[in-house]
């Protein structure tokens, strides 16, 4: 009787130890009371001129040279050409950083306005807020309000040490809904989705809707790992917030200057294939390929050349031309930074001091204008040399290089986008200025390696193309 009592206790307890205890999710109330006063809604208007309407009621009877053109010329000087200004008004989401009332917010959530307001959780207190300094570049901004007693305030956290699966909270203003807190996991980390030149997004499944922007990502220890900044129009589930390492750098700098400085190496990368790579001599797509050194910027002044591939900067890593990007924008201009390229298949390293990088450093120029081609190759391209008339229209100080008169379609040319119009400056980092250079070139050194990697000089940019000669 006894021996059956201890056998069943003992199967029970052995039941209650062994069975599988039902997953729990995790619990956000106390992070959602505790992070929720440190984050803001914004209110900006922005002034927006308007067309005539008399303008845009006449519009189907307007063109040039057309019948009506002195109607509409009186008609303008004596009513305006312009119809009377409106207000506009967009909404969106921030958190303050400091107990004395620095907020970072969106760039676009604030750009043109001229009235800012921010609104804090207990809607009490509105305050009239100026901008401290913004990055368009990354789309942030940071603004100041002048507060009669010491905020809340959210702390930052490192970005690199988040994890694809784990929780995060967004927290934010969706839609004009004041203070919404949703939940979701981290879905990737390092997307690039075109918005600039430094993409690389935390991609979360934490709902994010318009009206989110400028707002928190936060992990469960409640520290900002990113900054809500896009959505997907046409998906669920699918936003993308900076992380939390980039913002930081630019928000001391917009603090501490009003503006953000990045570092400026002088050249045009792109990212490498495996055709490039095998031109190069090289068994790796890793780095990013300079296609161009600007005369007279610190990668000239420092000896870099086209057709290096940079492997790293300071002993970070150079994966392709978007971390390229990232790595010199973190570094300080004037500061002397060691660049490790692989040159003609040999790793060399390069001291560059940099200089301030300006987005509008490069002016675009004109395309030339192709006509009939003197010669086509076994690529399936025709080219011809450039004459003087083109040289100077294009700057060159002599003429340089073979344009690319008609592309084959279906080519091996045409697949690998190379375009009718294109300057071919060198072939396999060998400079050609007649069609003997450039066969000479494809016999010889081409069909050895079994592909040709062209420089080509493309309206404002150089890059490399690299056709297969299978």
């Amino acid at each position: 009787m006894f021996l059956l009592r201890d056998a069943l206790l003992a199967l029970v307890l052995l039941f209650l130890f062994t069975a599988p205890t039902q997953a729990r999710l995790p619990e956000f109330t106390e992070l959602a009371e505790k992070s929720a006063p440190a984050v803001v809604n914004i209110s900006s208007v922005r002034v927006v001129s308007g067309e005539n309407p008399m303008r845009q009621f006449f519009s189907p009877f307007q063109r040039r040279g057309g019948p009506f053109d002195d109607f509409f010329e009186q008609f303008e000087r004596f009513f305006g050409e312009q119809a009377p200004t409106r207000r506009s008004q967009s909404l969106g989401s921030g958190f303050i950083i400091s107990a004395d009332g620095y907020i970072v917010t969106n760039n676009h959530v604030i750009r043109d306005a001229t009235e800012i307001t921010v609104n804090l959780l207990d809607n009490d207190n509105s305050y009239t807020a100026e901008v401290v300094g913004r990055d368009a570049e990354t789309d942030l901004a940071l603004l100041k309000i002048e507060a009669d007693r010491p905020l809340p305030v959210l702390e930052f956290g490192d970005s690199e040490q988040a994890k694809v699966g784990q929780w995060v909270v967004a927290i934010g203003n969706p839609f004009g809904l004041a203070h919404t807190v949703t939940a979701g996991i981290v879905s990737a980390k390092g997307r690039i989705i075109g918005s600039g030149p430094y993409d690389d997004f935390i991609q979360t499944d934490a709902s994010i809707n318009p009206g989110n922007s400028g707002g928190p990502l936060l992990d469960m220890q409640g520290r900002v790992i990113g900054i809500n900044t896009a959505i997907v129009a046409s998906g669920q589930g699918i936003g993308f917030a900076i992380p939390s390492n980039m913002a930081r750098g630019i928000i001391v700098q917009l603090q501490e200057n009003k503006m953000v400085q990045r570092g400026w190496l002088g050249v045009t990368i792109q990212d490498l294939d495996d055709n490039s790579a095998r031109a190069l001599g090289l068994t790796s797509t890793r780095g990013a390929l300079i296609a161009e050194v600007i005369p007279d910027e610190p990668a000239a002044k420092a000896g870099l050349r086209s057709g290096d591939v940079v492997i790293s900067i300071n002993g970070q890593a150079v994966v392709d031309s978007s971390s390229l990007l990232r790595v010199v924008a973190q570094q300080t201009p004037g500061e002397s930074v060691k660049v490790d390229v692989m040159r003609q298949g040999k790793k060399q390293s390069i001291t560059v001091v940099l200089g301030t990088r300006d987005p509008e450093r490069l002016a675009q120029r004109d395309a030339p204008s192709p006509r009939a081609g003197d010669q086509e190759t076994s690529l399936g391209i025709s080219l011809r040399p450039i004459d003087d008339r083109e040289a100077r229209a294009m700057g060159m100080t002599r003429p340089q290089g073979l344009l690319v008169t008609a592309v084959e379609a279906d080519s091996e040319a045409a697949r690998a986008d190379v375009r009718a119009g294109d300057i071919v400056m060198e072939a396999n980092q060998q400079p050609v200025n007649s069609i003997d250079e450039f066969q000479r070139v494809l016999r010889e050194d081409a069909t050895e390696k079994g592909v040709i990697m062209l420089l080509i000089r493309r309206q404002a940019q150089t890059i490399f193309r690299t056709i297969p000669l299978e």
